[in-house]
């Protein structure tokens, strides 16, 4: 069986989570770890079985041992490490959200094409039997009125913020923020299902350090669906994801991490539509994007680079109706 051999960079819980979930494919193989320093590099590979430690993506990026980088770094720096790797001829998995603004991402895709290589934006949720679950349910709700979704969960961090201590999850030199961080999994997914929106209207609180701590989101789409986001760092909320259409409706308890799907027909019927999941949850990512590198392909038709370029230009949207900037909107301007 071909493997794909895998250099993560980044040592933090999702690399943790993508290595457990990829070690359930067997054509996944981690070779290489890269971290900022060597000491933390050395640990986590230690940790988890990987022989080889870089302190520099590039050198990881020239190591003719790896076949593919999988990038969970903090979003400032995902478009020049993804680019660097692509250079160098490797496939590249990056996590959300995809880039720091939609300016990076299209210098992306362009690279992906000239060094064909495949690419493709680490958006678990959509790739997992639950959504896929949804998606084919959808058509049993009828003409589809209404999408919400929801995702409000108060940051650890977020108390050290109120302290006047800014940390890396409230930092706008790292791109970050709540809509970056969290809003992307309430958007991504509504992309998906509707495509790209025809009015967004957005309203927030912006924190002093300069990122947004939560915002309430409207869409209006031709056709007459309309479609509102609720999301945040600075509290908590357990309302639901829910699709509304004139035939019935469907609820999923997270959108993040879908435990739960069931479609209510206007009849008063109820089917749980939630389909076994046998896999840990990031295993379909890892395996949607081996599948892509082995057949050949250089974008993922689910996480398509469509989906990603109008999702970032949503996000782009909405931050600058927040009067949200960061210093890396001006990347590829230097």
């Amino acid at each position: 069986m071909e493997k794909i051999r895998f250099g993560v960079v980044g040592t933090g819980f999702i690399t943790e989570h993508v290595l457990a979930g990829g070690r359930e494919d067997a054509r996944f193989e981690a070779v290489a770890v890269c971290s900022r320093t060597k000491e933390r590099g050395k640990a986590f590979a230690a940790a988890h079985g990987i022989p080889h430690t870089f302190t520099s993506v590039e050198e990881m990026a020239a190591c003719p041992l790896v076949d593919a980088v999988y990038i969970a770094s903090p979003n400032v720096a995902h478009a020049w490490q993804s680019i660097t790797c692509m250079r160098r001829g490797k496939h590249v998995l990056c996590e959300k959200a995809f880039a720091s603004n939609v300016g990076e991402v299209r210098t992306m895709i362009a690279t992906a094409y000239k060094y064909g290589v495949t690419l493709m934006e680490a958006m678990k949720p959509v790739l997992t039997p639950g959504f896929r679950a949804v998606r084919k349910a959808l058509a049993a709700t009828g003409v589809v009125r209404q999408y919400f979704s929801c995702y409000c969960q108060y940051s650890s961090r977020y108390d050290s913020l109120k302290e006047g201590r800014v940390l890396n999850a409230f930092n706008p030199e790292l791109s970050n923020g709540a809509t970056m961080d969290i809003g992307v999994y309430t958007i991504y997914p509504m992309v998906v299902l509707f495509g790209r929106p025809k009015q967004i209207y957005a309203s927030g609180i912006k924190l002093y350090s300069g990122v947004d701590g939560q915002a309430n989101v409207v869409f209006t789409y031709d056709g007459g669906l309309c479609a509102t986001v609720v999301y945040g760092k600075i509290a908590d909320s357990n309302l639901p994801t829910e699709i509304h259409g004139e035939d019935g409706s469907i609820m999923l308890d997270r959108i993040n991490v879908i435990g739960k799907a069931t479609l209510k027909r206007r009849n008063g019927e109820v089917e749980h539509i939630m389909p076994d999941t046998p896999h840990h949850e990031y295993y379909y990512e890892v395996a949607e994007f081996i599948d892509l590198i082995l057949s050949g392909r250089q974008e993922s038709s689910i996480n398509s680079f469509e989906n990603s370029l109008i999702t970032m230009e949503i996000l782009d949207e909405i931050r600058r109706q927040l009067g949200v900037s960061f210093p890396a909107d001006g990347w590829l301007k230097r």
